[in-house]
């Protein structure tokens, strides 16, 4: 199958060498893969991780600086290297990049999702790469992404993509320890497979996440419909080979599920960014979680927490306070106030924008 558009999520291993400072050999095998996909009619959008490693090989630290405020730092000076060089390899092919800094709240409310959204379309249909990394410089801890492999399931998501590549350094998952030479990768990934017995749980050496995230950010993909690649971004050629050959590319492939609107997509990876909540009774939990769609009703609603306007995404808590759902608000939080509890009201999240956990 050829994509139209493909998501690639560049690991910081991938990127940098043992002593933190950028593998520009690497970057320029990559760039030079992607220009080849361009050639062929395939938009790309790249996640780069990497700014933080590349800022911290530029400048030595004191080792009391605590971390997020070292994150800032590194990040500030690493992004304008990476972007930089981005643009220089690029320019070599008569492509042009964008840059594009988020943060985990901007795809919170619907209004700066569609802004986003909006932007990389605009980028996309000009002819321009947009590149896009977390604005590590003004994020904090608890506001950040796990890492940007959630960032790249989130985008490519909301771009509606065909296929997101997700780029480490090792080939995929395996049925045991990638150190252990009797281990094997797992090709494939039926969408209702278990793979908790397999994932390993060490952490990148550069990067925040490791192969449960990308475990997990894969199988919600690829249930929105998405093809998911976890392959070795070391390996030559790997972009292309993934593009024009998956089955026969060492790799592990999540097969894609059924296909969802855009809106079921962002709900559905929106857990972590809800604006508020509303606290159902038992009688509208057990409508809501019962086999039958049914949409949330003001009547069944005993309290609403929070400020949040009209589309956003507000959690969803039974009579006991325990999230059981999140899903888009028809109404903002002093409207819902108005009307809850009581009966002949529009739904207050309508069944195709509720979704359970």
């Amino acid at each position: 199958m050829m994509y139209k558009r493909v998501i690639v999520k560049i690991g910081s291993n991938v990127l940098t060498r043992p002593d933190g400072t950028l593998d520009v050999t690497r970057m320029s095998s990559l760039v030079d893969q992607v220009a080849e996909l361009r050639k062929s009619g395939i938009e790309v959008v790249l996640i780069s991780s990497g700014a933080v490693a590349s800022g911290r090989s530029e400048l030595k630290v004191s080792s009391k600086m605590d971390a997020v405020d070292q994150r800032q730092l590194f990040s500030a000076i690493g992004q304008v290297k990476l972007i930089n060089r981005y643009y220089e390899l690029f320019r070599d092919h008569q492509i042009s990049v964008g840059q594009v800094l988020t943060m985990k709240e901007s795809f919170g409310t619907r209004r700066h999702y569609l802004n986003q959204r909006n932007c990389m379309e605009v980028m996309l249909a000009n002819g321009v790469i947009p590149i896009v990394n977390e604005n590590d410089t003004v994020s904090v801890t608890e506001l950040m992404f796990t890492d940007n492999d959630e960032l790249s399931g989130l985008v490519a998501s909301m771009l509606n993509a065909d296929a997101l590549i997700i780029l480490s350094n090792i080939d995929g998952i395996f049925d045991g320890s990638p150190k252990d030479p009797a281990s094997r990768i797992i090709r494939e990934v039926e969408p209702d497979r278990d793979l908790s017995a397999y994932i390993q749980t060490e952490k990148s050496g550069f990067g925040r996440g490791g192969m449960i995230t990308k475990c997990g950010i894969a199988r919600k993909v690829a249930d929105e419909g998405v093809a998911v690649f976890i392959a070795n971004g070391k390996k030559d050629r790997i972009l292309v080979d993934l593009v024009n050959s998956p089955e026969s590319t060492l790799c592990t492939r999540f097969l894609p599920g059924r296909d969802v609107s855009s809106v079921k997509k962002w709900i559905a990876h929106s857990t972590g960014f809800a604006k508020g909540s509303i606290q159902l009774n038992a009688k509208a939990v057990s409508a809501v979680c019962g086999n039958k769609a049914v949409s949330v009703l003001p009547v069944g609603v005993v309290q609403v927490n929070g400020d949040f306007e009209k589309d956003d995404i507000i959690g969803i808590l039974d009579e006991n306070g325990i999230q059981i759902g999140v899903g888009k608000s028809s109404y903002d939080s002093v409207e819902a106030r108005a009307v809850m509890g009581k009966h002949d009201q529009r739904a207050l999240i309508h069944y195709d924008y509720l979704c359970l956990e």
